[in-house]
C-alpha cells in the first residue's frame, strides 16, 4: 500500500493576505490624500470662521 500525502490547501490564507494588502493600500492612499488636502481644509475652516464673525457682528448692529 502506498500512502498519498495530501498537501494543505492554503487558498483561505492567500485570500486573507490579498485582502490585507488591498486594505493596506487603500488606507495608505486615503492617508496621503488627507495630508495633501489638509491646507485646503484649514483654509476653508478659517474662511468659515471669518464669515461667522461677520454675520454675528452684523446682527449686533
Amino acid at each position: 500500500m502506498t500512502e498519498v500525502k495530501q498537501e494543505k490547501d492554503n487558498f483561505v490564507l492567500y485570500v486573507v493576505l490579498a485582502t490585507a494588502v488591498v486594505v493596506g493600500a487603500i488606507l495608505a492612499v486615503k492617508m496621503s490624500e488627507n495630508e495633501k488636502f489638509a491646507p485646503i481644509k484649514d483654509q476653508l475652516a478659517e474662511e468659515h470662521r471669518l464669515m461667522n464673525i461677520r454675520v454675528i457682528s452684523n446682527r449686533e448692529d
